[in-house]
């Protein structure tokens, strides 16, 4: 009974080590499926596949999901301040707009006071 048990340890300590090696090594697969239609290309379709630790994938430069809003919760607080901070430069941008346009066509100006008239002096009387 000992050899059968045997031979299915050995297979999961072979798993074992191949999945060590894999993830700390790292593994990558890639290929392309092109659909052409009387040698007209219609959509390609670019599959990248890698397998690695997580601290293999920050050392080759890989942290996408520190910046992935669903996954982090800094992230999400990043894309809620830029959400604001577009709509405020999207404000700033129109009023800029608005003040640009009355610079290059100003206001009809109100007429200008007339000079006042002379009045005539009245000769004096004595008396």
């Amino acid at each position: 009974m000992a050899s059968s048990i045997e031979p299915s340890y050995r297979r999961s300590s072979g798993l074992v080590d191949v999945l060590d090696r894999v993830l700390d090594k790292g593994l990558v697969i890639a290929g392309d499926i092109r659909v052409s239609l009387a040698e007209v290309e219609l959509i390609t379709i670019r599959i990248r596949l890698l397998v690695c630790s997580i601290d293999k994938a920050e050392q080759i430069g890989l942290d996408w999901w520190r910046q992935d809003p669903n996954l982090s919760v800094a992230a999400h607080r990043l894309t809620v301040e830029n959400e604001v901070l577009r709509d405020q430069v999207l404000a700033l941008e129109e009023r800029v707009a608005a003040l640009a346009q009355q610079v290059e066509s100003p206001a009809p100006r109100a007429r200008a006071p007339r000079p006042a008239q002379k009045r005539e002096r009245q000769p004096k009387t004595r008396g």
